[in-house]
């Protein structure tokens, strides 16, 4: 036998007499049962984000979407008086909202008239180095005619029909599994 077999026939052998001992059995148990527990516990902690969309007056949930930082969530939606399309463009940054993108097709109320913006085939589009905002919560009040949508990492969500046209809030939450039992 080579040098490295006996090594390893040794420590076989003094393993299995060591489990064959009472003592050998409780350490076995013990480890088996704080893998175990930290399994659970590490399961139960590791949280999921999720953007939520709430009615503002009840808090009843519409929608439950994962998310993580870096995803992209998008309002869009047709303007009241321009009767053109607006695209608000967000980056999930923690628990922020980071509004990093417009687009829209002619200028109107709400929209950024004093900002440099970049016409991409006949849509103006806004989107500076540093955020325009950054928001906890996003309030939209759906309208049927403004057809607003949702779209979360290219997921498009009719808000509109999600809410029955009430007005929501948007925002992200982080929770661990043990928050979401309980």
């Amino acid at each position: 036998m080579t040098p490295e077999a006996v090594r390893v026939t040794v420590f076989n052998n003094r393993f299995t007499a060591l489990l064959q001992g009472e003592r050998g059995l409780q350490l076995l148990l013990g480890v088996v049962v704080v893998a175990a527990a930290l399994g659970v516990a590490i399961g139960l902690a590791s949280g999921g984000t999720t953007l939520v969309v709430e009615d503002i007056e009840t808090g009843e949930t519409y929608l439950t979407a994962p998310v993580e930082n870096g995803s992209s969530v998008a309002l869009e939606y047709t303007h009241s008086v321009e009767k053109s399309r607006v695209y608000d463009g967000y980056r999930v940054d923690g628990e922020t909202l980071v509004n990093t993108r417009m687009e829209f097709e002619s200028y109107g109320w709400g929209l950024p008239a004093r900002v440099n913006v970049t016409n991409v085939n006949g849509t103006l589009v806004y989107a500076p180095a540093e955020p325009i905002t950054e928001l906890q919560q996003l309030s939209v009040s759906p309208g049927r005619i403004a057809g607003h949508t949702l779209i979360i990492d290219g997921t498009r969500h009719d808000l509109v029909a999600l809410s029955e046209g009430r007005d929501v809030t948007i925002h992200i939450n982080h929770r661990s599994r043990i928050d979401r039992i309980l």
